[in-house]
């Protein structure tokens, strides 16, 4: 027998037992009567063949009009054993021998088994409702581990481009270049396994990952990195952020070839919300259109959805040659 088996075995127990003590309960005559025992067990019967046979065989199935018509039965069937059998060998002479009539003997039944057949639905409902809790919490998490998969090809694929450029040319800044990567890959690779990691940690290789980008531009511009003293005991979702800083770089590269601008701002309130901002200047011939749209920012949108929903707020914005990325986030303190 399974947990949940043993769980519903006791429930059931105690409800029958909860039940049972209501129902013999009199204040005319406190004391158990033998009668009690009899007939609580003919409604328990009743209830026990609409719980474990109608319910999983009809009604769970959608065949309610099949549901109902056996449900029926059992009641009726309830009333003949109480009427027929139960009523002469207890009450011979009394009630046995002056059928109540059916509203009478119902109004006796139906609360009984009304109770245990509710509480038995109410049951399955909560069991469901857990299974499917389950299986959506696993389609989230085998979602999210394929976004955080597609995110590491694209950074690998679009830094070993520049990283193939600068070994064509001999360039003194390959060996940097490979160890800032490094440096980089290892806390996508090993260290963003988890759900969650300190921000402080994060803001770090964001601040890594940009000196690595900001060695392609070399003196065609300016690229501004400020964190303000962020506080630790909070966690953010890896590599969300990056990929806004990976896509200022890229943008601005194909459009401009001098005076690039690229400028980050990463700001905590004291509530602990998480402000990021990142602009990037861009030629007005270039394609902007191609600016808010792309894997990266797709599997972004995705994943703050997933993880943040209600508590996030992302606004792309495009003026004078500057398109800025702004994010506010609510953060999630550490366990």
């Amino acid at each position: 027998m399974s947990a949940s088996s043993r769980r519903e075995v006791v429930f059931q127990l105690v409800l029958h037992l909860v039940v049972f003590v209501f129902y013999a309960f009199d204040k005319d005559t406190p004391h158990l009567q033998a009668y009690h025992g009899p007939f609580f067990i003919n409604y328990v019967l009743a209830a026990l063949c609409i719980n474990y046979a109608l319910l999983p065989h009809y009604y769970y199935r959608k065949r309610h009009w099949a549901f109902a018509l056996l449900a029926a039965a059992a009641v009726a069937l309830c009333m003949w054993v109480e009427e027929g059998v139960l009523e002469p060998i207890y009450f011979p002479g009394v009630r046995a021998d002056n059928f109540p009539g059916v509203f009478f003997t119902l109004v006796q039944i139906l609360p009984v088994i009304t109770i245990l057949v509710g509480f038995k639905f109410g049951w399955d409902a909560l069991i469901k409702q857990h299974q499917l809790d389950t299986l959506q919490a696993a389609v989230n998490e085998s979602e999210l581990q394929f976004l955080k998969s597609q995110i590491n090809p694209h950074f690998l694929f679009n830094n070993l481009n520049n990283l193939y450029a600068y070994a064509i040319e001999n360039s003194p800044k390959t060996p940097t270049i490979i160890l800032e990567l490094s440096a980089v890959l290892r806390y996508m690779l090993y260290e963003c396994r988890e759900a969650f990691v300190p921000l402080s940690k994060e803001v770090e290789q964001l601040d890594n990952f940009t000196q690595l980008s900001e060695l392609q531009i070399e003196e065609r511009g300016e690229v501004r990195f400020h964190a303000s003293a962020i506080p630790s005991g909070y966690q953010i979702a890896p590599l969300i952020l990056i990929v806004f800083i990976e896509n200022a770089f890229k943008h601005s590269q194909a459009s401009q070839s001098e005076q690039i601008l690229i400028d980050i701002d990463i700001q905590v309130s004291p509530e602990g919300q998480l402000l990021f901002r990142c602009q990037n200047s861009f030629a007005r011939h270039g394609n902007t259109d191609q600016l808010a749209h792309g894997i990266g920012l797709a599997n972004v949108r995705k994943r703050l959805q997933l993880l943040y929903p209600g508590q996030h707020q992302l606004d792309f914005r495009t003026t004078e040659g500057l398109y800025t990325v702004t994010l506010r986030l609510d953060l999630q303190k550490t366990a």
